[in-house]
């Protein structure tokens, strides 16, 4: 009875795109929707959120309300980590991509081509682009932390293939065969079947190598998933 919601269109994977009307703040508004939600944790967590997995569930880096999945590779960072990496040199840039459900709708269709991914928003700034076209500019590897950076800066590059500032809708679907032009390097989790996330990973180490690595990642027990272990592709 606190809120009330109109549906104004459908998403691509059979979601409904609502518009609120609420009497009052943001602030207040946004304090509803914390009281009525909870942490929308997969699918494949087989338990109600509980009150850890609102820290437990995000990126310590994590700025821009709007997602309604953590970006999950960068959950492997703490803010130790960070700091030893920096100290050996390594510079980090933040973009933003807002991680939809489509990312976990699974493909159903034979022809990779025909299948359509929900619009995500992304904004790249003008700091991001001068850290990351610097390092390409002196020979230096770019790492993409998850596949949701990969798709945000594979949706703004120049013809020269350098990052550049823009923010929008991007509905992006990298699938082989895709030449990457930023990064060279991905970090990223082991991911379900069937989902445009393992798609994108085999495009980019190649489709023997990848299965080959969740071969390995099977027989030796690795974890999968949102709270599971992450590979590094060089």
């Amino acid at each position: 009875e606190s809120l009330v919601a109109e549906v104004i269109d459908n998403t691509t994977s059979r979601g409904r795109t609502l518009r609120f009307l609420f009497d009052g703040s943001y602030e207040e508004f946004r304090e509803t929707l914390m009281a009525l939600g909870n942490t929308p944790l997969p699918k494949y967590i087989q338990r109600e959120a509980e009150a850890t997995d609102v820290e437990r569930y995000q990126t310590i880096y994590a700025e821009n309300e709007g997602a309604v999945a953590a970006p999950t590779a960068g959950l492997h960072f703490s803010r130790e980590l960070i700091k030893r990496l920096e100290i050996k040199g390594i510079r980090f840039a933040e973009v933003t991509l807002h991680t939809g459900l489509g990312t976990f709708r699974p493909i159903e269709v034979e022809d990779l081509s025909k299948h359509k991914m929900d619009a995500e928003y992304y904004r790249i700034d003008d700091t991001a682009c001068k850290i990351v076209n610097r390092a390409k500019e002196y020979g230096h590897r770019v790492c993409s932390i998850g596949t949701t950076t990969m798709r945000a800066m594979e949706s703004s590059f120049t013809a020269q293939k350098f990052l550049k500032p823009s923010e929008g809708w991007t509905n992006m679907f990298i699938h082989p065969p895709y030449d990457f032009n930023i990064a060279d390097a991905l970090v990223t989790n082991f991911h379900l079947p069937k989902t445009s996330l393992l798609i994108m990973t085999c495009a980019f180490a190649g489709y023997e190598l990848t299965m080959e690595a969740y071969k390995k990642a099977i027989k030796d027990k690795y974890r999968f998933f949102s709270y599971g272990d992450a590979l590094l592709i060089i």
